[in-house]
């Protein structure tokens, strides 16, 4: 992944896609679409508070596809997109949008929670044959392939304008924490309850409290104290959990606690 990121910015990426160089070559900027599914509009209203930054970003990128921000129907070849929200697979439409913007980009970013995990649409009832007008919705990992993910509901402006300004400038250290988001599935503080603290692993160090935005996941005698009903599904207390990172299944080799 970090080979196939330099490759995109420094513009030797091979893709059926015309060769688009980044600024970091020979000054071109780098295409950034955005693309809207199944999703309230807060990843847009985020990137959109950017505003006053917006020159900083706009001498290195060139926005070529949005819905609200461009004005171009037909979907153009992409260096990197932005998706925002989960695909509900009862709308065709999105369905095949989100394979076109896997087609015609070098880099599928997936913006937010909805978009990353699902976020609380995937425990929207869905698929009961009694019941058609419920929908299904998926995070975008189990329909193409996503290169970075994005967490938050939504994400700050702040951690928007990082990324993309990583990207154009080729700081990998900055970004292989939002790659290796892109295949994970902990969208809930359940999660959190049910493989940190459950397991006895949990330092309480309180990251996952500082960083929840709704204190459904607070601090109690050096604990973490879960409300379920305030919840929101954004996934942020297990991305910022310090043990989440940890190499289970490797661990578990070392202590001979694998099963084969």
């Amino acid at each position: 992944m970090f080979e196939k990121l330099k490759n995109i910015i420094n513009g030797d990426e091979k893709s059926s896609a015309p060769k688009t160089k980044g600024p970091s070559s020979n000054g071109k900027k780098l295409k950034v679409g955005y693309i809207h599914l199944s999703g309230c509009t807060g990843d847009l209203m985020s990137l959109s508070e950017n505003y006053d930054d917006f020159v900083d970003i706009l001498h290195a990128v060139d926005i070529v596809y949005g819905q609200t921000l461009v004005d171009n129907w037909e979907m153009p070849e992409m260096d990197i997109v932005l998706i925002e929200g989960s695909v509900c697979l009862e709308d065709e439409h999105s369905v095949k949008e989100l394979k076109e913007a896997r087609e015609k980009s070098k880099l599928l970013v997936a913006l937010g929670s909805c978009a990353a995990t699902g976020g609380f649409t995937v425990y929207a009832k869905g698929g009961q044959q009694a019941q058609p007008q419920h929908s299904s919705f998926l995070a975008l990992q189990h329909l193409v392939n996503v290169d970075m993910a994005i967490p938050g509901c939504p994400p700050s402006p702040e951690m928007i304008k990082k990324i993309l300004l990583a990207a154009v400038n080729n700081d990998m250290d900055y970004l292989a924490p939002f790659m290796d988001f892109a295949k994970n599935e902990e969208a809930c503080g359940c999660d959190l309850q049910k493989k940190i603290i459950n397991q006895s692993i949990c330092i309480g160090c309180g990251a996952c409290a500082a960083a929840c935005p709704t204190r459904a996941m607070t601090m109690k005698d050096g604990r973490p104290n879960f409300n379920c009903d305030r919840c929101v599904k954004c996934g942020l207390c297990y991305y910022q959990c310090t043990r989440s990172w940890w190499p289970m299944d490797e661990i578990k080799k070392e202590l001979g606690l694998w099963e084969e």
